[in-house]
């Protein structure tokens, strides 16, 4: 999502246009996992404004390369948000720009953008507006902000909207568990309530001419 921290850093903004689901009509809506049925991953964001990115979407996870990038958000997960445990295995590496890999999706009523940053280049990514508290997840502590988007594109058109993010403290580009019903309840805990969820996904995001790339498998129940 474009933010106003993008537009601090003069990056212009653009309207954001997400990719519709893309599923394999013979794929079975649960595959087996670990001590349970899994639903498998059935969503792809794919949002490109400029640059070269290569997105590259597999059955269980993503590639992608990217250089003088100007904005993207591309991942794979679920159509339908839950308080799944999302297992992610692979690496990134960035050589220009703002990068960073998250757990990122949306809810409505309220209508809610929510990051839970694993890694970013800059060690801040896309945190803004007020710190309101911390959580203990996963080995780290990760710093929860609130923001308010004012006029800006989302998943029900250009309108005012809240942002939640918890951003880890300790970067971690690698391979990892992200448990999000610990953020959930913890941004509960402060107010920020969640709505109907939305989709769900592994996301790597760029922008500021980013240049790098980003490899997972990812599971998750």
């Amino acid at each position: 999502m474009v933010s106003l921290t993008h537009l601090a850093l003069a990056i212009a903004a653009f309207t954001r246009v997400f990719a519709a689901p893309t599923a394999d009509p013979e794929a079975p809506d649960f595959v087996i996992g670990p001590g349970n049925l899994a639903r498998r991953q059935d969503y792809n964001q794919n949002y490109k404004t400029g640059g070269n990115v290569n997105f590259s979407p597999t059955n269980n996870g993503y590639s992608v390369s990217f250089s003088g990038a100007g904005d993207f958000v591309v991942g794979k997960g679920w159509k339908t948000g839950t308080t799944r445990n999302v297992t992610f295995d692979g690496s990134t590496s960035h050589s220009s720009g703002t990068v960073l890999v998250s757990v990122y999706g949306w809810s409505r009523n309220p209508l809610v953008e929510y990051y839970i940053q694993e890694y970013t280049s800059d060690g801040k990514g896309s945190a803004q507006g007020t710190k309101v508290g911390t959580v203990e997840s996963d080995g780290s502590v990760y710093d929860i902000w609130k923001h308010t988007q004012v006029n800006q594109p989302s998943i029900a058109g250009t309108t005012t909207f809240t942002q939640y993010i918890s951003n880890r403290r300790d970067a971690r580009p690698g391979s990892g568990t992200i448990t999000t019903k610990n953020h959930f309840d913890a941004w509960a805990k402060l107010g920020l309530n969640l709505g109907t969820m939305d989709y769900q996904v592994l996301a790597t995001e760029g922008w500021g001419n980013a240049g790098g790339n980003s490899k997972y498998t990812i599971t998750g129940s």
